[in-house]
């Protein structure tokens, strides 16, 4: 809103003489200063691109993995459900109040915008700067490298062993709770792959939106067909006696009381200690919240929607809502197909269960379970059509942050440049290109996501919190859409994700510590930047 217009003062000259007024130029809002950005942006995402990119960016390889991590937490049937429920709650409460932001302020970089206008340009800056570094880049890395993993499923040449040109084994750095290095830098056949993966996605992206768009709607639609149809073949083909045995009836609510107690180690090489089945849930959150994150990516892209005030609310609704319904039944049929419990040397998918099975691939297990050896390929084949799409979403809406950015002098001056004939951030999507392949060499994307989930849930607390925030200090802004449940369940947002902060701090340091380290080492780079602004 418009800041209120200060009278000019008349001032005393020599001999008693008044000056005329001094005339100023109408004071604007920082809202005002900032609108112009998406001016030059061409509106090319209606509600189905939306929908698709916000399904797109959500489904990567985590569902067919996480679980097995998840079910070796929570040793219950019940809570790997529960886990799951937990995420999705969080997730599509979220969305819903994300809605209200991003139909109020439909801008180019979206949750970077919302705390800048909401909280102050610092906290938008940190926001933009941990994705930069590390959450948007390190996730394109790491979904990268499992497109090379998987396929190396077809191709055996593809393998993280099979090394072009290795530069460096990183010893092992421990510190506290914490291990940081253990890391080979160099290329191989796999990450070579994920690295000609990003620069092919970043150079078709910046041949129009709409390119992009058709990429992501015909790769979205893949693979959420591939999720329908392991919930249909699972249901069809996938029920096993001994695993229903073992699941379901009495067994399902194996140690999910509110009272039972359930082992977890405190950081790397820590002290194994007995907690309760909320702190359990709250530690699983690590896995499950992370396969469901990315969904705000749309938000990023809100410059090139069309009918934004409407279209962004819906998308993410519907959206969060499709793929955590997947994501619940696909747990549901995993555990129709094979045993919670299992052993770590056993030979057959069976006896290994859910929470070992080899290189904690559930869904190829499932899969190999059902249709014998056709079955991993067939899985192999999803996973790979998850990660590509996955990845496009990924890079599209990324760049447009640092684009947002860079047009508020806190990124490369050269971000906030579009490309002259299709109108997409080139330079941007160039930028993160490099960056993202970076850590690729290094081999630091897989440490860097551990580290992340903390400070993305610090974030999407921040968010919310400014959702409050702007309806006190902008009562009368137009509102097109208004959170559900306001301010109830983005209350209950607020109150899970602090105590799922607070127990990670506690209990998975390794996990917290770096990333609250990533996001102040923002703060002096934020007042270096902002002053080489102010000076330019």
């Amino acid at each position: 809103m418009p800041f209120p217009l200060t009278p000019g003062r008349m001032c005393g000259c020599a001999g008693g003489i008044l000056s005329t007024p001094t005339t100023r130029p109408p004071a604007v809002s920082d809202w005002e200063i900032h609108s112009h950005q998406d001016k030059e942006l061409v509106k090319g995402l209606g509600l189905t691109s939306a929908t698709m990119l916000v399904m797109g960016s959500m489904i990567g390889s985590g569902i067919f993995i996480v679980s097995a991590e998840i079910a070796r937490e929570v040793d219950s049937p019940a809570l790997l459900i529960g886990a799951w429920a937990v995420a999705g709650f969080m997730t599509i409460v979220a969305a819903l109040s994300y809605g209200e932001l991003a139909a109020m302020m439909p801008r180019a970089g979206g949750q970077y915008v919302y705390l800048r206008e909401a909280l102050g340009p610092l906290w938008g800056f940190l926001y933009g700067w941990t994705l930069f570094l590390v959450i948007q880049t390190g996730t394109i890395a790491a979904v990268g490298v499992a497109f090379g993993k998987f396929l190396g499923v077809f191709f055996p040449a593809i393998s993280s062993t099979h090394w072009i040109l290795h530069v460096w084994k990183v010893p092992a750095i421990p510190i506290g709770p914490m291990v940081l290095g253990n890391m080979d830098v160099g290329i191989n056949t796999q990450n070579l792959v994920a690295i000609l993966l990003v620069v092919f996605l970043s150079v078709v992206n910046i041949f129009g939106l709409k390119t992009g768009a058709l990429i992501q709607n015909v790769f979205t639609a893949a693979k959420v067909s591939a999720l329908l149809g392991l919930v249909f073949f699972g249901l069809a083909l996938g029920r096993n006696a001994q695993a229903i045995a073992a699941n379901f009836g009495a067994n399902f609510w194996h140690n999910a009381g509110l009272g039972a107690q359930h082992a977890v180690q405190v950081g790397v090489g820590g002290p194994v200690v007995m907690v309760g089945t909320l702190t359990i849930l709250a530690v699983a959150q690590v896995g499950s919240l992370f396969s469901a994150d990315a969904w705000n990516n749309v938000t990023f892209t809100a410059g090139e929607v069309k009918n934004p005030s409407r279209t962004l609310p819906l998308s993410l609704a519907l959206g969060t809502g499709v793929v955590i319904a997947l994501y619940i039944s696909c747990n549901f049929i995993y555990l129709n197909a094979l045993p919670l419990d299992g052993s770590p040397t056993a030979t057959t998918i069976l006896g290994r269960g859910i929470k070992y099975a080899s290189e904690e691939r559930i869904g190829t297990a499932v899969m190999t379970q059902m249709f014998s050896a056709a079955g991993g390929l067939l899985m192999a084949g999803a996973i790979l059509i998850s990660s590509f799409g996955c990845n496009n979403g990924l890079i599209l809406s990324g760049a447009r942050v640092y684009y947002a950015m860079a047009k508020d002098g806190l990124f490369f001056r050269n971000v906030a440049k579009l490309h002259p004939t299709y109108k997409t951030p080139a330079v941007s999507l160039m930028v993160q290109m490099v960056w993202t392949c970076v850590l690729c060499i290094s081999g630091s994307y897989g440490q860097l996501l551990d580290y992340i989930i903390f400070a993305v849930l610090v974030f999407y607390i921040l968010t919310i919190v400014g959702l409050f925030v702007l309806r006190r200090t902008r009562p009368d802004a137009e509102r097109p859409y208004r959170a559900v449940g306001y301010p109830v369940l983005p209350a209950i947002y607020i109150v899970m994700a602090l105590f799922i902060d607070i127990v990670l701090l506690r209990y998975k340091p390794q996990f917290t510590w770096p990333g609250l380290i990533v996001v102040l080492l923002g703060i002096p780079v934020y007042y270096a930047w902002s002053r080489s602004a102010e000076a330019k």
